[in-house]
Order: C-alpha cells, then structure tokens, then sequence
C-alpha cells in the first residue's frame, strides 16, 4: 500500500520504493529494512509515521474482539455514537465507513497497519472523535494493530475458529486474551471463560458478578429484556432476533455508557434505532433470511434464535481454512433443520466436493439432507422446498459480494440470487 505523503510517499512494501520515500518499519517486514535503505528510502516507525500524518491521541480508537459478534457491536457502537452527534470512522468486516459515508470496500477484517494509519489519517482530516474497528485474531498474532492506542475495548464472545492458523483452540484463545491484557477501559462478556487484565474492566452477561446484568428476557418479537446496573433496573428493547444479538446490544451500549459517562437509559433509548447489520440475520424476503454464521457456534446461535419455527437452513465452507469446523457445522445445523441443503461457500483453492464430504462427515444423511455443489442452484432449491410457514436461512457469506473459486472472485450475491429467483416465480 502507498500513502502520499508532501512531494513523495509511504509504502510498507519494500519493492515499492524509490529514493527519498519512507518505508514504514512493522514487525511484519522488518526483514526488508536494509533492502528499503538499498533502494534510498527513509525508514520510520510507526510513532513516526503517525506524526507524519497528523495523528494524535485526540482520536479515541475503539477494538472490538471475539469470535462472532464482532461486526454486530462494532456496527452498533457506530451506529449509537453517530446519533448522540459525534463524529466516527468504521473499520471492519464490512468495509470503512466514515459518517456514514464508504471510505473503502470490504478487505481483511483488519487490514495491515500502514492501511489503518491511512484511515487515521482520513478520520483526523474529517474531525472524528472515534475510530471504531474490528480486531481479528490474525491481526493480533501478526501485530497488525502495532503502535495503537486503544482507549476501549470489547470481548463478545469465543468459539471454535481459525484453528488453521492457530492449530490449537487453546492457542486461539491465548491469542485473543492477549489483547486484553493491559489497563484500558474493557468489556468483557463475563458468561466466557476468558482471562483478562481486571483493571478498568466492565462485565456484562447472567452470571450474578457482571456489572450489566441480564436479569430477563423475552424474544418472540425482537428484544425486550431488563438489565440490571448498580441496583436499578433498565429495559432494553430491541427489534434484532435472537439471544446472541442481545448480548451483542448490550456490549455496544455498556461500552457507550462507560466511555463517555452517559445516562444508560439515554443510551438504550438511542440503541433502539439500530436495526442491524447488511448479511446479519438479514430479512432479504419473506421468510428468507442471509447470515454469515460460518462456526458451529454461529451456525447454532442464529437457529436457535428460530429454534420454534420449521426451518429449511443451507451452508457451506470455505476452503484453505480450518477443516476440523466443518463436520461440526454440520452437527448444529442439523439439530435445527427439518432441510438440510450442503453447498458451496467460498472453496477457494479446495475442491468444492472435497469440502462438502468433509461437513458431510459429521452427520446421517437421510432424505431430509440435500447436496448441490453449486450455491446458486442450491439456494434455488431451498426456495423451491419452502412452503408457506418455513424459514429458510442462507448461511456463511452474509453480504459478500463474491464468490472465491481458484484465486479468482466471481460476482455473487446471496441477497441478489434470492431476489432474482423470487422475482421469476412472481
């Protein structure tokens, strides 16, 4: 990546340079700093770099963690923060937003930290008191996030993933508690068995220590739950589905609450406005809904929010990632399902049908368990089992635009091939 910067530029790249551009030192690319110097670059650090941009402190920077949730609480932390007037930047999963406004396209959750500083940059040219952004655990073991002083940070939840990167689930979440070792204000769901520095630490959860309590809950229409804060009682009303997006809400507004000391109520009085997220729990038609649950925590946190309704669910998953998931995908979706429809996800460099035998794996196929390796027949196939009263749900890619098969991405759209097919049979 390249930044402009006065009569010349910023590159982390090392091929990149010619003479008098700086090359941005990182723990990623230390190994090309004599190159950088061959080729007549000035070297600088990430403290450097900020100073360069006009980054400073002035910018609170808000990091979201854990395994699903992420983009949810990030969303709805924006979304919240925006309508009590302040000015903020997004950066995550589903793109950079700034005021509302596309900065940049979907990339990496989080993207390296020379595109961060570029972000920084553009945040502090537009005034903004916050930058929001998700935190991967890619991004934590390979200090992406390096040189950043986050003045927040919230810890959704922990889950089976990325265990190709990881190998082991105990290294995942050693990973993932390391981001949560220093002093800065925390919220940390307290039902996780998770370690964390406990000072400046905020919980949130049933378990009777959390300081926002989950005392009830009612999820037949949205949300409608009391949470309990320093002996008074609050009501949350939401219109998101499901038990996990009430945990999701309550992270975003507790951090809301605690980091600028506002009237809780006032908050959750702003929180009911939010109405999620594109490609989460989406109602894209009637009864047709696209998630990107792609765990077996996901895949059973989104169908037990519809566990009462007959529901016809279809998935898939991605290639050149952690294998061991996939039968185990399997198992929960078929604990929800009266149809099963086995597909596509993104293979990448695997063979389609390789990935399908391996979720295939972990379940008795029986005559309510379908297999169409390609994803636009089979959301067709769903649409066509649907009767009247089903939900169908349309699992692991959410809003992605793509498809990646090979090296390349095809145009593809869950939304876009549902509507497509509906608009036919109208």
């Amino acid at each position: 990546m390249i930044i402009k910067y006065k009569d010349s530029f910023i590159s982390d790249n090392s091929k990149e340079l010619v003479p008098n551009s700086y090359f941005l030192q990182s723990k990623q690319n230390q190994s090309f700093v004599a190159e950088a110097k061959s080729k007549g670059a000035k070297v600088i650090t990430v403290a450097e770099c900020k100073k360069m941009l006009g980054i400073d402190e002035s910018i609170k920077i808000i990091g979201v963690s854990g395994t699903n949730g992420k983009t949810t609480v990030s969303s709805a932390i924006y979304d919240i923060l925006l309508n009590l007037g302040y000015k903020c930047l997004l950066c995550g999963t589903r793109g950079v937003f700034l005021n509302k406004e596309i900065l940049a396209e979907k990339s990496l959750t989080t993207p390296p930290i020379l595109a961060l500083l570029s972000y920084l940059s553009e945040a502090k040219k537009a005034n903004c008191d916050f930058f929001i952004m998700e935190v991967s655990s890619h991004a934590i073991a390979q200090d992406r996030i390096e040189g950043l002083n986050f003045a927040a940070k919230v810890f959704t939840n922990l889950s089976q993933d990325h265990l190709d990167f990881h190998k082991s689930l105990a290294e995942y979440k050693r990973v993932k508690e390391s981001f949560f070792e220093d002093e800065s204000l925390k919220i940390m769901n307290a039902d996780e068995n998770f370690a964390y520095n406990p000072v400046n630490s905020i919980t949130y959860g049933f378990k009777d220590s959390s300081d926002y309590k989950i005392l009830s809950y009612d999820l037949d229409e949205g949300i409608k739950a009391k949470i309990e804060y320093k002996k008074e009682i609050f009501d949350v009303n939401s219109s998101l589905p499901g038990l996990f997006n009430l945990y999701n809400i309550l992270a975003a507004s507790a951090l809301v609450k605690e980091l600028l000391d506002l009237d809780f109520a006032k908050v959750l009085e702003t929180v009911r406005a939010f109405k999620g997220v594109s490609g989460r729990m989406e109602l894209v038609a009637d009864k047709v809904i696209v998630d990107f649950a792609h765990t077996p925590d996901g895949i059973n946190k989104v169908l037990s929010a519809l566990k009462d309704k007959n529901l016809i669910v279809l998935f898939g998953a991605g290639g050149n990632r952690d294998k061991s998931k996939r039968p185990l995908m399997a198992k929960e979706a078929k604990k929800f399902a009266s149809k099963l429809i086995i597909t596509s996800d993104n293979p990448r460099d695997e063979e389609p049908q390789d990935i399908i035998n391996d979720i295939l794996s972990g379940i008795e196929v029986d005559e309510n368990v379908f297999v169409e390796v390609d994803r636009k027949k089979a959301i067709q196939k769903a649409l066509e089992l649907k009767q009247k009263d089903d939900f169908v749900l349309i699992l692991g890619k959410g809003d992605e635009n793509y498809q990646e098969i090979k090296s390349q991405k095809h145009s593809f759209s869950d939304k876009e091939v549902v509507l497509e097919f509906l608009t036919k049979l109208s």
